[in-house]
């Protein structure tokens, strides 16, 4: 029963392709000098562990300057 079932249209015409455009330029000079900017402006900004520690190896103990120890307390 095939004259039941609706006609098939005909496909449209593929459009020709185009090209594509020039891809831009990797190795550019404003972009190593951007990258090299971002790189600076991170190894400024990064702090270590070792900047936060305030004492040395041996501590406080040996400062005088910033702990004060009373000697005598009757006295």
């Amino acid at each position: 029963m095939g004259f039941l079932k609706p006609k098939i249209p005909a496909m449209p015409a593929i459009p020709p392709v185009q090209p594509l455009p020039e891809p831009p330029k990797y190795d550019d000079a404003a972009r190593a000098e951007e990258a090299a900017r971002k790189r600076a402006r991170i190894r400024n900004q990064r702090t270590g562990r070792s900047s936060t520690i305030l004492t040395g190896t041996d501590g406080l103990e040996d400062d005088n300057s910033k702990i004060s120890k009373k000697e005598l307390l009757g006295g």
